[in-house]
């Protein structure tokens, strides 16, 4: 087994990625105050296609050489926006008509890997991953459909959010890429 040189993994370009189809998935940062996790989750939301990233709150914005850091550039492939409020990023989300998920452990809150987990993007979805320390506020949680929790088994009761938005994003789009590459 050889591992591929950058050439022959046949990246899109910054103008492809822009024109490529997206799943129907933004990501919204509630007061995410590190810029090496704002940089990390750029990376994973170009690394799947994701329409946006819509940062709020204190949550930096590029430029920025932090996020630009660990981003590598996909700060410029990904469409983002900024709201001052978290809760102005909600209403416009769900004004699109797409349900909006917070990452949370929570009352009711769905366990990624559960049958009940089986979230459709197909008419568009939104999930919020919250501050590192106070996670998502409880006024955003209030507006959101529901909860999505990764059901976690060891002595620590949280994941980075950077990890989280990871887990999450790939567990969501998993099916229409699977979808899309045997097409």
């Amino acid at each position: 087994m050889r591992k591929l040189n950058v050439t022959e993994m046949n990246r899109m370009t910054v103008s492809e990625f822009r024109d490529a189809e997206k799943i129907p998935l933004i990501v919204i940062l509630d007061n995410v105050r590190s810029m090496y996790n704002v940089g990390s989750i750029f990376r994973t939301c170009d690394a799947f296609r994701v329409e946006a990233l819509w940062l709020c709150g204190i949550t930096g914005c590029p430029p920025h050489p932090e996020i630009h850091k660990t981003a590598l550039g996909a700060e410029e492939s990904m469409e983002w926006k900024f709201f001052k409020d978290t809760k102005e990023a909600v209403s416009a989300v769900k004004e699109k008509g797409y349900k909006v998920y917070s990452i949370e452990q929570a009352e009711d809150s769905i366990k990624l890997g559960s049958d009940d987990a089986l979230i459709s993007l197909n008419s568009g979805c939104a999930i919020v991953l919250g501050h590192e320390i106070k996670g998502v506020a409880q006024d955003v949680v209030d507006m959101s459909d529901g909860c999505i929790e990764i059901p976690q088994y060891g002595t620590k009761h949280s994941l980075n959010v950077a990890s989280a938005g990871a887990i999450v994003i790939h567990a969501l789009s998993a099916p229409l890429c699977r979808q899309s590459l045997a097409e």
